[in-house]
């Protein structure tokens, strides 16, 4: 049976991964794990198999440092959701209102300063070592960009309601997998990956724009009680999407 929740949660991690705060990051974080130069990076010779190595061991363990602690943020939102469950009607509501802000901040009409700071975790560990790119993930997992912090805080909102703490851990689960997968694809095709980045930066202001409009459409849903609604509408025009989720 479809479930939007988790299609939704995949599709707003590949979002999140294509944003203009996250995407223009990830050649960094490839050369900082290979242990080589943007020049090695970008250079016609190809990357070392060692370096390449490296980079494609680095990159799974960082996308699992990564998708831990949303795994942990999802348990601990659902957790609250149910010490809070005799409120769900009221706090569905202010959920809507939550998601509508993000979805106004991701389309540029209203900018919400908090959402630009970002924490992080300091790792001294060596990034191309396992435990390095694993405590790497962990550091990125704990940062708050604008990018991905209105998608992550929705996706909690969503965790929240679930009221078993297996789904909404597996519903974040969904999320940083969607997330960090792309990130694994670049390390497996880093050349490749970073001309076709070269060649379609120009789109990634839209992502944020598909991302806000997704945002305000899940608020209406949430406010209108009408999310199972939609599911129903997808099973029966889309009998394909019954295996998701």
């Amino acid at each position: 049976m479809l479930d939007i929740s988790f299609a939704g949660a995949a599709l707003a991690g590949m979002l999140s991964f294509f944003t203009p705060c996250v995407l223009p990051m990830v050649p960094f974080y490839l050369c900082y794990m290979a242990g080589i130069s943007m020049s090695e990076l970008q250079g016609d010779g190809g990357i070392a198999p060692g370096a390449r190595r490296r980079l494609i061991v680095s990159s799974v363990f960082f996308a699992l440092g990564v998708t831990t602690i949303f795994v942990l943020l999802g348990m601990g939102a659902t957790a609250l959701g149910q010490a809070f469950a005799q409120w769900k009607q009221p706090l569905s509501y202010v959920a809507a209102a939550l998601l509508a802000l993000f979805g106004l901040h991701f389309l540029g009409i209203l900018k919400i300063p908090l959402l630009y700071r970002e924490a992080k975790i300091e790792s001294t560990a060596e990034p191309t070592t396992i435990a390095g790119a694993y405590l790497m993930g962990l550091a990125f997992g704990f940062g708050w960009t604008p990018c991905v912090g209105p998608a992550l805080a929705s996706i909690l909102m969503v965790a929240s309601g679930m009221g078993d703490i297996s789904r909404g851990a597996l519903l974040l689960m969904v999320y940083g997998l969607a997330m960090t997968a792309p990130f694994i694809i670049a390390a497996l095709f880093a050349q490749p990956f970073l001309r076709w980045m070269q060649r379609n930066r120009k789109f990634l202001p839209y992502v944020e724009k598909v991302m806000g409009a997704m945002l305000l459409i899940f608020a209406i849903l949430i406010a209108t009680n009408t999310v199972n609604r939609l599911a129903d509408l997808m099973i029966r025009y889309a009998p394909g999407l019954t295996g998701l989720g």
